[in-house]
């Protein structure tokens, strides 16, 4: 399945039916009256999101979305039938944004998430309505409500627990490999990756989903490189794996270029959970190893892990940390809902 995160769509709700103009006609019934019925509401167009999808692939295909009108009001008092829905099916994690790309209508982060997003145009009144004790026999109706008309924009944020960040031929690809079931492409060149993997990792009986996104390059914030459209899949994530290149020749530079992309992309980013770890160890000497993790700890001013995708040499203990970062966090939020959940407290003198 191909993936696609930024997709165009072009919605419109459902009009209205009309109201009907009608009389009551039947034999031995001289002055029947108006009976005529109102008009049924129209179709709305709605987001939800739902279980089993991680791409927005459907939306290059289709990108029209219109929902039906109502039929109009008959008489005998009939109610013309509404419209019905059309509803756009999503995977979790999917904001939609207003044509500007920037407003952000409604943030679909869970299953079952739903939002209205063009609401369908009211049924207009039949002459039923317009009856007064001044005027028996009215000859007017209400014509429906127009729908609404719209252009959005359906942007996708994969929803996992840890995110890879590294520059682009870190082993990034390698590490998901080697700990996943996943199958990312491999090679021994930059900008392997092309788009966001989502692999499960499993560490002392204990499961958790990583995304690996394409490798940052300094300046990936302003648009260079192909990084930056990929940051936002890990803005959910609840730690950060940074890997560095053990065969680089300046390992505190890349370190320092990742970190400085972090902060320039703004929000809560930067202040995620991080671990670092130095990958490739398995092509360095004892004494390139003890160099290069001496610089990343100044660098870095915390722990730095020793690791190979490669050889799986230190992989439990870079796992065991991620995952007690992930538990953290979510025993954060754990009880941060159980805090609003249960609100403010009564004070009793």
């Amino acid at each position: 399945m191909k993936f696609l995160d930024l997709a165009k769509v072009y919605i419109r709700s459902g009009s209205g039916g009309g109201g009907a103009v009608s009389f009551r006609r039947e034999k031995y019934i001289e002055y029947g009256g108006p009976d005529g019925g109102d008009g049924g509401n129209g179709g709305s167009v709605i987001a939800e999101a739902i279980e089993g999808l991680n791409t927005l692939i459907d939306f290059r295909y289709q990108q029209h979305f219109f929902a039906k009108n109502g039929t109009p009001g008959m008489g005998q008092q009939r109610t013309g039938p509404s419209g019905d829905d059309i509803v756009l099916r999503l995977p979790a994690g999917t904001e939609i944004l207003d044509e500007d790309e920037e407003t952000v209508i409604a943030d679909l982060a869970k299953v079952g998430d739903r939002v209205v997003l063009a609401k369908g145009g009211n049924g207009g009144f039949g002459n039923l309505h317009f009856k007064t004790s001044t005027n028996q026999a009215p000859r007017r109706a209400n014509a429906g409500q127009p729908g609404i008309e719209r252009t959005i924009w359906l942007r996708l944020k994969l929803i996992a627990d840890a995110g890879l960040l590294g520059l682009p031929n870190a082993g990034k690809s390698t590490f998901l490999a080697a700990t996943s079931n996943a199958r990312p492409k491999i090679a021994d060149y930059p900008f392997t990756t092309l788009h966001p993997n989502l692999g499960v990792v499993g560490v002392d009986n204990s499961e958790f989903v990583v995304a690996d996104i394409p490798g940052l390059i300094e300046g990936a914030h302003e648009g260079r490189g192909i990084g930056d459209r990929f940051l936002g899949h890990v803005e959910r994530c609840r730690v950060l794996l940074h890997l560095v290149d053990g065969t680089s020749e300046d390992v505190a530079a890349d370190y320092a270029t990742i970190i400085g992309e972090l902060e320039a992309y703004g929000g809560a980013l930067a202040e995620k959970p991080r671990i670092t770890a130095l990958n490739k160890i398995d092509a360095l000497d004892e004494e390139e190893q003890a160099e290069k993790i001496a610089a990343l700890e100044v660098a870095s001013g915390g722990r730095v892990y020793a690791m190979s995708g490669v050889s799986r040499e230190g992989l439990t203990p870079v796992l065991r940390a991620v995952r007690s970062e992930i538990d953290a966090g979510r025993k954060a939020e754990a009880a941060l809902e159980a805090g609003e959940e249960e609100g403010p407290q009564a004070w009793h003198p």
